[in-house]
Protein backbone atom coordinates (compact mmCIF):
# COMPACT_ATOMS: atom_id res chain seq x y z
CA UNK A 1 0.00 0.00 0.00
CA UNK A 2 1.59 3.63 -1.06
CA UNK A 3 1.46 5.80 1.81
CA UNK A 4 1.64 9.06 -0.81
CA UNK A 5 -1.35 10.87 0.38
CA UNK A 6 -2.04 12.53 -3.17
CA UNK A 7 -1.22 12.04 -6.56
CA UNK A 8 0.41 15.83 -7.60
CA UNK A 9 1.48 14.44 -11.32
CA UNK A 10 0.55 17.51 -13.37
CA UNK A 11 1.46 20.17 -10.79
CA UNK A 12 3.50 22.98 -12.20
CA UNK A 13 5.74 24.85 -10.09
CA UNK A 14 2.86 27.54 -9.44
CA UNK A 15 0.71 24.57 -8.26
CA UNK A 16 2.79 23.78 -5.90
CA UNK A 17 3.56 27.20 -4.03
CA UNK A 18 0.22 28.06 -4.01
CA UNK A 19 -0.84 24.26 -2.19
CA UNK A 20 1.81 25.05 0.58
CA UNK A 21 0.56 28.45 0.99
CA UNK A 22 -2.71 27.31 1.48
CA UNK A 23 -1.87 24.72 3.54
CA UNK A 24 -0.16 27.41 5.68
CA UNK A 25 -3.24 29.78 5.68
CA UNK A 26 -1.47 32.73 4.43
CA UNK A 27 -3.33 35.05 2.11
CA UNK A 28 -4.21 34.28 -1.25
CA UNK A 29 -3.60 37.46 -2.67
CA UNK A 30 0.14 37.35 -2.17
CA UNK A 31 0.16 34.71 -5.01
CA UNK A 32 -0.44 37.93 -7.58
CA UNK A 33 2.86 38.96 -6.87
CA UNK A 34 4.76 35.57 -7.76
CA UNK A 35 6.31 34.88 -11.22
CA UNK A 36 8.05 31.52 -11.89
CA UNK A 37 8.95 31.28 -15.86
CA UNK A 38 9.79 27.74 -16.91
CA UNK A 39 10.03 25.28 -19.63
CA UNK A 40 8.04 22.08 -20.28
CA UNK A 41 9.99 18.52 -19.46
CA UNK A 42 12.73 17.92 -17.03
CA UNK A 43 15.05 19.94 -16.00
CA UNK A 44 17.92 17.62 -14.78
CA UNK A 45 18.77 14.44 -15.81
CA UNK A 46 16.47 12.44 -13.01
CA UNK A 47 13.14 10.57 -13.21
CA UNK A 48 12.11 12.77 -10.32
CA UNK A 49 10.82 16.27 -11.03
CA UNK A 50 13.98 18.11 -9.19
CA UNK A 51 13.12 21.22 -11.11
CA UNK A 52 9.87 21.31 -10.22
CA UNK A 53 10.62 21.34 -6.53
CA UNK A 54 13.61 23.50 -6.50
CA UNK A 55 11.93 26.41 -8.74
CA UNK A 56 8.68 26.06 -6.11
CA UNK A 57 11.17 25.60 -2.58
CA UNK A 58 12.54 28.90 -3.82
CA UNK A 59 9.96 30.88 -4.52
CA UNK A 60 7.84 30.27 -1.51
CA UNK A 61 10.51 30.94 0.92
CA UNK A 62 10.92 34.44 -1.06
CA UNK A 63 6.77 34.93 -1.25
CA UNK A 64 6.67 34.52 2.88
CA UNK A 65 10.02 36.60 3.44
CA UNK A 66 8.07 38.92 1.03
CA UNK A 67 5.10 39.18 3.08
CA UNK A 68 6.50 40.05 6.27
CA UNK A 69 8.01 43.39 4.43
CA UNK A 70 4.35 44.26 2.97
CA UNK A 71 2.71 43.82 6.62
CA UNK A 72 5.36 45.93 8.15
CA UNK A 73 5.32 48.53 5.46
CA UNK A 74 1.66 47.95 4.67
CA UNK A 75 1.97 47.89 1.53
CA UNK A 76 1.19 45.21 -1.35
CA UNK A 77 3.86 42.02 -1.31
CA UNK A 78 6.43 42.94 -3.97
CA UNK A 79 6.62 40.64 -7.06
CA UNK A 80 8.90 37.34 -7.06
CA UNK A 81 10.55 36.28 -9.96
CA UNK A 82 12.92 32.66 -9.69
CA UNK A 83 14.41 31.79 -13.10
CA UNK A 84 14.61 27.77 -12.89
CA UNK A 85 18.34 27.61 -14.72
CA UNK A 86 19.23 30.09 -11.54
CA UNK A 87 17.05 27.63 -8.52
CA UNK A 88 18.79 24.61 -9.96
CA UNK A 89 21.80 26.05 -9.99
CA UNK A 90 21.37 27.48 -6.53
CA UNK A 91 20.09 23.89 -5.66
CA UNK A 92 23.83 22.51 -6.55
CA UNK A 93 25.73 25.49 -4.58
CA UNK A 94 27.95 23.35 -2.33
CA UNK A 95 29.19 21.46 -5.82
CA UNK A 96 29.53 24.18 -7.90
CA UNK A 97 31.64 27.06 -5.90
CA UNK A 98 35.11 27.73 -6.83
CA UNK A 99 38.00 29.42 -3.99
CA UNK A 100 40.50 31.23 -5.70
CA UNK A 101 39.84 29.67 -9.14
CA UNK A 102 39.99 26.27 -7.67
CA UNK A 103 36.73 24.02 -8.31
CA UNK A 104 34.65 22.55 -4.86
CA UNK A 105 36.77 19.42 -3.54
CA UNK A 106 35.57 16.25 -3.16
CA UNK A 107 32.66 16.05 -0.43
CA UNK A 108 32.70 12.49 0.20
CA UNK A 109 34.60 10.05 2.34
CA UNK A 110 36.55 6.96 1.59
CA UNK A 111 34.83 4.10 2.51
CA UNK A 112 31.24 5.80 2.19
CA UNK A 113 28.20 5.21 -0.18
CA UNK A 114 26.60 1.93 -1.13
CA UNK A 115 28.09 -2.05 -0.29
CA UNK A 116 26.82 -5.32 -1.03
CA UNK A 117 25.07 -7.22 1.96
CA UNK A 118 23.67 -11.25 2.35
CA UNK A 119 19.94 -9.52 1.25
CA UNK A 120 20.79 -6.44 -0.68
CA UNK A 121 22.68 -3.54 -0.09
CA UNK A 122 23.60 -0.67 2.65
CA UNK A 123 24.93 3.01 2.36
CA UNK A 124 27.10 3.95 4.46
CA UNK A 125 27.92 7.76 5.40
CA UNK A 126 31.15 8.39 6.70
CA UNK A 127 31.69 12.24 6.18
CA UNK A 128 32.24 12.75 10.22
CA UNK A 129 35.46 10.96 11.80
CA UNK A 130 32.84 9.76 14.63
CA UNK A 131 30.14 8.08 11.77
CA UNK A 132 32.70 6.44 10.17
CA UNK A 133 34.45 4.79 13.57
CA UNK A 134 30.92 3.69 14.59
CA UNK A 135 30.35 1.50 11.59
CA UNK A 136 33.89 -0.02 11.50
CA UNK A 137 33.45 -1.23 15.19
CA UNK A 138 30.21 -2.64 14.30
CA UNK A 139 32.18 -4.05 11.07
CA UNK A 140 34.72 -5.42 13.63
CA UNK A 141 37.38 -3.38 11.21
CA UNK A 142 40.12 -1.24 12.66
CA UNK A 143 39.72 2.68 13.59
CA UNK A 144 43.62 3.65 12.07
CA UNK A 145 42.35 5.13 8.51
CA UNK A 146 44.09 2.44 6.58
CA UNK A 147 40.63 0.40 5.75
CA UNK A 148 40.39 0.06 2.30
CA UNK A 149 36.00 -0.27 0.58
CA UNK A 150 36.69 -3.33 -0.36
CA UNK A 151 37.48 -4.27 3.29
CA UNK A 152 34.39 -2.72 4.31
CA UNK A 153 32.48 -4.55 1.57
CA UNK A 154 33.91 -7.82 2.40
CA UNK A 155 32.85 -7.72 6.08
CA UNK A 156 29.28 -6.23 5.06
CA UNK A 157 28.47 -9.36 2.80
CA UNK A 158 28.34 -11.28 6.12
CA UNK A 159 25.44 -9.23 7.56
CA UNK A 160 21.44 -8.96 6.50
CA UNK A 161 21.19 -4.72 5.79
CA UNK A 162 18.88 -4.61 8.05
CA UNK A 163 19.98 -5.92 10.99
CA UNK A 164 23.41 -4.04 10.08
CA UNK A 165 21.33 -0.84 9.72
CA UNK A 166 19.85 -1.09 13.18
CA UNK A 167 23.15 -2.42 14.84
CA UNK A 168 25.09 0.98 12.78
CA UNK A 169 22.59 3.53 14.10
CA UNK A 170 22.63 1.88 17.93
CA UNK A 171 26.21 2.26 17.95
CA UNK A 172 26.42 6.13 16.98
CA UNK A 173 27.04 5.25 13.10
CA UNK A 174 25.08 6.39 10.06
CA UNK A 175 24.08 3.91 7.83
CA UNK A 176 20.47 2.78 5.69
CA UNK A 177 19.36 -0.54 4.24
CA UNK A 178 18.43 -0.07 0.61
CA UNK A 179 14.88 -0.19 0.23
CA UNK A 180 12.40 -0.17 -2.81
CA UNK A 181 8.87 1.79 -2.55
CA UNK A 182 7.45 -1.30 -1.15
CA UNK A 183 9.61 -2.10 1.61
CA UNK A 184 9.36 1.91 2.91
CA UNK A 185 5.52 1.83 2.13
CA UNK A 186 5.55 -0.83 4.57
CA UNK A 187 6.78 0.63 7.91
CA UNK A 188 5.02 2.09 10.26
CA UNK A 189 7.48 5.36 9.77
CA UNK A 190 6.11 5.75 6.22
CA UNK A 191 2.95 6.55 7.90
CA UNK A 192 3.57 8.95 10.14
CA UNK A 193 5.47 11.71 7.85
CA UNK A 194 3.14 14.35 7.31
CA UNK A 195 2.24 15.03 3.61
CA UNK A 196 3.31 18.07 3.24
CA UNK A 197 6.97 19.75 3.62
CA UNK A 198 6.48 22.17 6.10
CA UNK A 199 4.33 21.73 9.64
CA UNK A 200 3.47 24.64 12.34
CA UNK A 201 2.22 24.48 15.50
CA UNK A 202 1.27 27.79 17.88
CA UNK A 203 3.14 27.23 21.63
CA UNK A 204 1.19 29.68 24.28
CA UNK A 205 0.16 33.23 23.27
CA UNK A 206 -2.62 35.43 24.67
CA UNK A 207 0.30 38.00 26.60
CA UNK A 208 -0.81 41.14 28.43
CA UNK A 209 -0.35 43.96 26.76
CA UNK A 210 2.84 44.88 28.86
CA UNK A 211 4.76 42.27 27.45
CA UNK A 212 3.43 42.42 24.05
CA UNK A 213 6.12 43.54 21.42
CA UNK A 214 5.04 45.82 18.28
CA UNK A 215 6.25 45.57 14.08
CA UNK A 216 7.46 49.02 13.26
CA UNK A 217 4.87 49.48 10.52
CA UNK A 218 3.74 53.42 9.14
CA UNK A 219 -0.02 53.23 11.34
CA UNK A 220 2.08 51.30 14.62
CA UNK A 221 -0.57 48.97 14.02
CA UNK A 222 0.61 45.47 16.93
CA UNK A 223 2.68 42.82 16.31
CA UNK A 224 5.22 41.13 17.13
CA UNK A 225 8.49 41.88 15.71
CA UNK A 226 10.59 44.71 16.57
CA UNK A 227 11.48 45.02 12.39
CA UNK A 228 12.21 48.69 10.85
CA UNK A 229 10.57 50.25 7.71
CA UNK A 230 11.22 50.71 4.40
CA UNK A 231 14.41 48.11 5.22
CA UNK A 232 16.83 47.22 1.82
CA UNK A 233 15.59 43.77 2.25
CA UNK A 234 12.47 41.94 3.54
CA UNK A 235 13.90 40.30 6.90
CA UNK A 236 16.06 43.16 7.81
CA UNK A 237 16.28 43.09 11.30
CA UNK A 238 15.85 40.00 12.14
CA UNK A 239 17.62 38.16 14.88
CA UNK A 240 18.33 34.28 13.90
CA UNK A 241 20.40 31.98 16.38
CA UNK A 242 21.40 29.40 14.35
CA UNK A 243 22.73 25.79 15.97
CA UNK A 244 22.92 23.51 12.63
CA UNK A 245 25.79 21.35 10.29
CA UNK A 246 26.18 20.17 6.95
CA UNK A 247 22.93 21.45 4.07
CA UNK A 248 19.58 21.20 4.87
CA UNK A 249 19.44 23.75 8.22
CA UNK A 250 22.30 25.84 7.84
CA UNK A 251 20.30 26.31 3.76
CA UNK A 252 17.29 27.63 5.33
CA UNK A 253 19.95 30.41 7.81
CA UNK A 254 21.62 31.56 4.26
CA UNK A 255 18.06 32.08 2.62
CA UNK A 256 17.39 34.15 6.26
CA UNK A 257 20.60 35.48 5.73
CA UNK A 258 20.09 36.63 1.93
CA UNK A 259 16.53 38.21 2.91
CA UNK A 260 18.77 40.71 5.38
CA UNK A 261 18.31 39.00 8.55
CA UNK A 262 20.90 38.84 11.02
CA UNK A 263 21.88 34.91 11.60
CA UNK A 264 24.54 34.36 14.24
CA UNK A 265 25.63 30.61 13.30
CA UNK A 266 26.75 28.45 16.47
CA UNK A 267 28.77 25.75 16.18
CA UNK A 268 31.11 23.76 18.61
CA UNK A 269 35.39 23.48 18.53
CA UNK A 270 34.81 19.79 19.33
CA UNK A 271 32.33 18.48 16.91
CA UNK A 272 33.63 18.03 13.41
CA UNK A 273 33.30 20.36 11.01
CA UNK A 274 32.77 20.20 6.89
CA UNK A 275 34.75 23.14 5.69
CA UNK A 276 34.06 22.30 2.49
CA UNK A 277 30.22 22.72 3.07
CA UNK A 278 30.70 25.18 5.85
CA UNK A 279 32.30 28.11 2.82
CA UNK A 280 29.65 27.64 1.15
CA UNK A 281 26.20 27.39 3.40
CA UNK A 282 28.27 30.03 5.68
CA UNK A 283 27.31 32.86 3.42
CA UNK A 284 25.49 35.47 4.81
CA UNK A 285 25.89 34.70 8.62
CA UNK A 286 28.21 35.44 11.24
CA UNK A 287 30.03 32.84 13.23
CA UNK A 288 30.47 32.23 16.79
CA UNK A 289 31.79 29.42 18.59
CA UNK A 290 30.45 27.70 22.28
CA UNK A 291 31.57 24.95 24.02
CA UNK A 292 28.84 22.55 25.40
CA UNK A 293 30.55 19.91 26.47
CA UNK A 294 34.31 21.34 27.66
CA UNK A 295 35.50 19.90 30.22
CA UNK A 296 36.63 23.04 32.13
CA UNK A 297 33.05 24.14 34.18
CA UNK A 298 33.73 27.59 34.53
CA UNK A 299 34.14 27.42 30.47
CA UNK A 300 31.19 25.23 29.98
CA UNK A 301 28.88 27.22 32.68
CA UNK A 302 30.10 30.92 30.57
CA UNK A 303 29.14 29.51 27.15
CA UNK A 304 25.99 27.92 28.62
CA UNK A 305 24.87 31.73 30.29
CA UNK A 306 26.38 33.04 26.20
CA UNK A 307 23.90 30.74 24.56
CA UNK A 308 20.67 31.35 26.60
CA UNK A 309 20.80 35.26 26.56
CA UNK A 310 21.33 34.76 22.66
CA UNK A 311 18.22 32.25 22.59
CA UNK A 312 16.52 35.03 24.69
CA UNK A 313 17.03 37.63 22.27
CA UNK A 314 16.72 36.01 19.32
CA UNK A 315 13.36 36.29 17.25
CA UNK A 316 13.84 32.70 15.04
CA UNK A 317 15.82 29.77 16.35
CA UNK A 318 17.03 27.43 14.22
CA UNK A 319 18.98 23.84 15.15
CA UNK A 320 19.43 20.49 12.78
CA UNK A 321 20.76 18.20 15.27
CA UNK A 322 19.27 15.03 15.89
CA UNK A 323 16.27 15.37 17.87
CA UNK A 324 16.08 14.83 20.95
CA UNK A 325 20.25 16.51 21.47
CA UNK A 326 19.69 20.10 22.62
CA UNK A 327 16.35 19.48 24.27
CA UNK A 328 18.37 16.98 26.89
CA UNK A 329 20.31 19.86 26.96
CA UNK A 330 17.11 22.36 28.00
CA UNK A 331 16.80 23.81 24.72
CA UNK A 332 13.12 22.17 23.67
CA UNK A 333 10.92 24.06 22.22
CA UNK A 334 8.61 24.55 24.82
CA UNK A 335 11.40 25.48 27.23
CA UNK A 336 12.88 28.33 24.64
CA UNK A 337 8.83 29.66 24.34
CA UNK A 338 8.63 29.68 27.62
CA UNK A 339 11.95 31.59 28.16
CA UNK A 340 11.15 34.08 25.55
CA UNK A 341 7.48 34.94 27.25
CA UNK A 342 9.39 35.87 30.40
CA UNK A 343 11.16 38.48 28.56
CA UNK A 344 10.04 41.51 27.30
CA UNK A 345 10.04 43.55 24.15
CA UNK A 346 10.85 41.12 21.42
CA UNK A 347 7.49 39.04 20.98
CA UNK A 348 7.17 35.01 20.44
CA UNK A 349 9.61 33.13 19.79
CA UNK A 350 9.94 30.67 16.28
CA UNK A 351 11.96 27.61 16.96
CA UNK A 352 12.85 25.95 13.42
CA UNK A 353 13.72 22.18 13.79
CA UNK A 354 15.08 20.63 10.63
CA UNK A 355 15.41 16.25 10.89
CA UNK A 356 15.68 13.25 8.91
CA UNK A 357 12.16 12.09 9.14
CA UNK A 358 10.19 14.59 11.08
CA UNK A 359 8.93 14.66 14.65
CA UNK A 360 6.52 11.97 14.71
CA UNK A 361 6.93 7.63 14.43
CA UNK A 362 9.11 5.05 15.22
CA UNK A 363 12.31 6.70 13.43
CA UNK A 364 11.85 10.62 14.97
CA UNK A 365 14.80 10.08 16.56
CA UNK A 366 17.31 8.53 14.17
CA UNK A 367 19.89 10.80 12.36
CA UNK A 368 19.90 10.73 8.75
CA UNK A 369 21.50 12.54 5.88
CA UNK A 370 20.05 13.30 2.20
CA UNK A 371 21.74 10.41 0.24
CA UNK A 372 20.71 8.07 3.47
CA UNK A 373 16.64 9.25 3.04
CA UNK A 374 16.90 8.77 -0.52
CA UNK A 375 18.69 5.06 -0.35
CA UNK A 376 15.79 4.14 2.53
CA UNK A 377 12.46 5.56 1.14
CA UNK A 378 12.98 3.66 -2.46
CA UNK A 379 14.15 6.74 -4.38
CA UNK A 380 17.10 5.25 -5.36
CA UNK A 381 15.67 2.19 -6.50
CA UNK A 382 13.46 3.73 -8.19
CA UNK A 383 15.51 5.80 -9.96
CA UNK A 384 17.73 3.37 -11.12
CA UNK A 385 14.47 1.37 -12.78
CA UNK A 386 13.67 4.36 -14.73
CA UNK A 387 17.64 4.86 -15.57
CA UNK A 388 17.56 0.87 -16.94
CA UNK A 389 14.35 0.55 -18.41
CA UNK A 390 13.67 -0.80 -21.69
CA UNK A 391 17.33 -3.06 -20.75
CA UNK A 392 19.18 0.51 -21.21
CA UNK A 393 22.71 -0.75 -20.04
CA UNK A 394 22.35 -3.61 -18.94
CA UNK A 395 25.45 -5.96 -17.94
CA UNK A 396 27.18 -2.93 -18.39
CA UNK A 397 27.35 -1.29 -15.00
CA UNK A 398 28.42 -2.41 -11.82
CA UNK A 399 25.28 -4.59 -9.93
CA UNK A 400 25.41 -2.01 -7.09
CA UNK A 401 25.06 0.92 -9.43
CA UNK A 402 22.55 -1.12 -11.38
CA UNK A 403 20.46 -1.39 -7.96
CA UNK A 404 20.92 1.87 -6.87
CA UNK A 405 20.62 5.38 -8.53
CA UNK A 406 21.10 9.21 -6.46
CA UNK A 407 19.44 11.86 -7.87
CA UNK A 408 21.80 14.30 -9.28
CA UNK A 409 22.23 16.85 -6.48
CA UNK A 410 21.08 16.82 -2.63
CA UNK A 411 17.65 17.71 -3.63
CA UNK A 412 16.04 16.86 -0.14
CA UNK A 413 18.61 19.20 1.60
CA UNK A 414 18.15 22.00 -0.61
CA UNK A 415 14.51 21.60 -1.03
CA UNK A 416 14.15 21.38 2.94
CA UNK A 417 16.46 24.10 3.94
CA UNK A 418 14.00 26.82 1.71
CA UNK A 419 11.16 24.99 3.02
CA UNK A 420 11.72 25.50 6.67
CA UNK A 421 12.99 29.21 5.86
CA UNK A 422 9.55 29.63 4.18
CA UNK A 423 7.86 27.75 7.51
CA UNK A 424 9.84 30.20 9.61
CA UNK A 425 8.47 33.32 7.55
CA UNK A 426 5.03 31.69 7.84
CA UNK A 427 5.14 31.55 11.41
CA UNK A 428 6.45 35.15 11.97
CA UNK A 429 3.40 36.48 9.29
CA UNK A 430 1.19 34.96 11.36
CA UNK A 431 3.06 36.32 15.44
CA UNK A 432 3.03 39.80 13.68
CA UNK A 433 -0.75 39.76 13.04
CA UNK A 434 -2.12 37.58 15.60
CA UNK A 435 0.10 40.22 18.34
CA UNK A 436 -0.57 38.06 21.10
CA UNK A 437 2.85 36.78 22.05
CA UNK A 438 2.54 33.43 21.26
CA UNK A 439 5.66 31.39 20.02
CA UNK A 440 5.40 28.65 16.98
CA UNK A 441 7.31 25.64 16.09
CA UNK A 442 7.86 25.26 12.44
CA UNK A 443 9.02 20.68 11.86
CA UNK A 444 10.67 20.35 8.00
CA UNK A 445 12.33 17.00 7.45
CA UNK A 446 14.40 15.40 5.41
CA UNK A 447 11.67 12.37 4.56
CA UNK A 448 9.02 14.88 4.32
CA UNK A 449 10.52 16.52 1.26
CA UNK A 450 10.69 12.74 -0.02
CA UNK A 451 7.44 12.33 0.33
CA UNK A 452 5.92 15.39 -1.85
CA UNK A 453 8.65 15.31 -3.91
CA UNK A 454 7.60 11.73 -4.65
CA UNK A 455 3.39 12.78 -4.70
CA UNK A 456 4.85 14.82 -7.96
CA UNK A 457 5.11 11.65 -9.95
CA UNK A 458 7.64 10.72 -12.08
CA UNK A 459 8.73 11.12 -15.24
CA UNK A 460 8.14 7.81 -17.88
CA UNK A 461 10.85 5.39 -18.61
CA UNK A 462 14.55 7.27 -19.30
CA UNK A 463 12.53 9.97 -20.35
CA UNK A 464 13.55 12.17 -17.43
CA UNK A 465 17.38 11.24 -18.51
CA UNK A 466 17.24 11.51 -22.13
CA UNK A 467 14.69 14.28 -22.18
CA UNK A 468 17.26 16.35 -19.73
CA UNK A 469 19.74 18.88 -20.73
CA UNK A 470 23.23 18.25 -19.29
CA UNK A 471 24.46 19.44 -16.04
CA UNK A 472 27.44 21.29 -16.46
CA UNK A 473 30.33 19.79 -14.71
CA UNK A 474 31.90 23.00 -13.79
CA UNK A 475 31.16 26.58 -13.12
CA UNK A 476 32.59 27.59 -16.05
CA UNK A 477 30.39 25.89 -18.41
CA UNK A 478 27.41 27.80 -16.79
CA UNK A 479 25.73 31.37 -17.50
CA UNK A 480 28.16 33.94 -15.65
CA UNK A 481 25.00 35.85 -14.81
CA UNK A 482 24.47 33.31 -11.96
CA UNK A 483 27.32 33.79 -9.77
CA UNK A 484 28.90 36.46 -7.90
CA UNK A 485 32.93 36.60 -6.83
CA UNK A 486 33.22 38.50 -3.37
CA UNK A 487 36.49 38.42 -1.19
CA UNK A 488 35.75 35.80 2.26
CA UNK A 489 38.15 34.85 5.09
CA UNK A 490 39.64 32.20 2.36
CA UNK A 491 40.15 34.02 -0.38
CA UNK A 492 38.28 34.62 -3.59
CA UNK A 493 35.15 33.40 -3.71
CA UNK A 494 33.19 32.62 -7.07
CA UNK A 495 29.67 31.09 -6.01
CA UNK A 496 26.07 30.84 -7.03
CA UNK A 497 23.97 34.28 -6.06
CA UNK A 498 20.44 33.26 -4.51
CA UNK A 499 18.01 33.33 -7.10
CA UNK A 500 15.22 34.76 -5.78
CA UNK A 501 14.98 38.35 -7.23
CA UNK A 502 12.49 40.50 -5.04
CA UNK A 503 11.62 43.97 -6.20
CA UNK A 504 12.95 46.84 -4.41
CA UNK A 505 14.83 44.31 -1.68
CA UNK A 506 17.21 42.22 -3.43
CA UNK A 507 18.40 39.52 -1.76
CA UNK A 508 22.14 39.23 -1.32
CA UNK A 509 24.94 38.37 1.63
CA UNK A 510 26.49 41.23 3.62
CA UNK A 511 28.91 38.87 5.46
CA UNK A 512 31.07 35.90 3.96
CA UNK A 513 32.40 32.89 5.21
CA UNK A 514 35.18 32.97 7.42
CA UNK A 515 37.31 31.01 10.29
CA UNK A 516 34.27 29.62 12.53
CA UNK A 517 34.31 31.63 15.47
CA UNK A 518 35.36 34.58 14.22
CA UNK A 519 32.44 37.16 15.90
CA UNK A 520 31.09 38.24 18.96
CA UNK A 521 28.37 36.39 20.68
CA UNK A 522 26.02 39.78 19.79
CA UNK A 523 23.35 41.26 17.91
CA UNK A 524 24.14 43.99 15.16
CA UNK A 525 20.93 45.52 16.69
Amino acid sequence: MSHIAKDRTGYTSEDIVREIWDHLDLPAEALDALSLPTKPGPAVPSSFKIGLLAQSAIATSALTAASIYAVRNERSVPKIAVPLEHAIAEFRSERLYHLDGEPTPNLWGPIGGLHPTRDGFIRIHDNFPNHRDGILQVLGLPQDGNVTRDEVSNATRKWDKVDLETAALDNGACAYALRSYEEWDALPQAQAISPFPISIKKVGGDRDAEGTATVATQSGAPGTLLLPRDGDRCLRGLRVLEMSRVIAAPVAGRTLAAHGADVLWVTSPNLPALPALDIDVSRGKRTIQLDLNSNDEQKKAEDETTLSALANTCDVFIQGYRPGSLAARGLSPEVLAAARGASKGRGGLIVGNMSAFGPEGPWAGRRGFDSLVQTCSGMNVSEAEHYYSNNYGAGAEAEEQASARPTPCQALDHAAGYFLAAGVCAALYKSIMAADGASYVVDVSLAGVMKYLRSLGQYDGRSGFDGAPELPSAAGDMDPGLFETRATGFGELRGVRHSAAVDGCAPGWDEMPKRLGSDRPEWLA
